[in-house]
């Protein structure tokens, strides 16, 4: 852990020359699901990770067991790896959604903080995966808005919400949370605009497949 702290603001401060910013307690951290947006580029992860490791916030995200193996196992580990399993059990039963088996890892690990891009992709989406959402509910843990703003080269960690299960209520949070934060390709980021009322359309008009689970990664 220390040298990853060492060696995290080495990356963070002198190489990529960001700055960090934490408010929210660190216990929160110990146990959610953590958003990371924007996210337009493939320079996100060097940056979140460096961030994080300076910051000594431990955060997973999750991958197919079978990437585990050794030996590039070493290196998912290292970087918070957690590998899972969506086969089912018994033959001839449906396999597990993603949002059931990360949910499910809650349950296995008493400190666990995922790390989920919420739009499933760095090309523009207009749409975001709200599978980050039914995951936090399912497991009954809150939401954490991590970002990173280009504009200003600050790295953060924003705010909390807890999900009551109204999902336009709780998105439409999230987006005011986002609204003026920047990503490397600023083209390549939009809110969601489900959640996102405007002057015409004060309640945007809800998909009929709104309250499906999405996958999310």
């Amino acid at each position: 852990m220390f040298f990853r702290k060492i060696f995290g603001k080495f990356l963070f401060s002198y190489i990529f020359r960001w700055k960090p910013k934490v408010e929210v307690s660190k216990n929160v951290l110990e146990r959610c699901v953590l958003i990371a947006a924007p996210h337009t580029s493939n320079w996100d992860y060097p940056i979140t990770m460096s961030y994080m490791w300076s910051q000594k916030i431990k955060i997973s995200y999750t991958i197919k067991k079978e990437w585990m193996r050794f030996p590039l196992g070493i290196f998912f580990r290292f970087t918070g790896g957690v590998g899972i399993d969506r086969k089912p059990k018994n033959k001839g039963k449906k396999r597990l959604s993603m949002v059931e088996s990360i949910s499910k890892l809650f349950g296995k690990h008493s400190k666990l903080c995922v790390i989920v891009p919420a739009e499933g992709s760095r090309s523009l989406r207009r749409r975001w995966k709200t599978g980050f959402y039914y995951i936090a509910l399912t497991a009954s843990v809150p939401i954490v808005l991590g970002y990173l703003d280009y504009k200003t080269k600050i790295a953060g960690i924003g705010r909390v919400i807890h999900p009551t299960g109204n999902l336009y209520q709780d998105m439409t949070q999230i987006m005011k949370f986002y609204e003026g934060i920047q990503g490397k390709s600023p083209k390549q980021f939009a809110l969601d605009e489900r959640f996102c009322p405007t002057p015409e359309n004060k309640t945007p008009q809800m998909d009929s497949d709104q309250e499906t689970i999405e996958t999310t990664v």
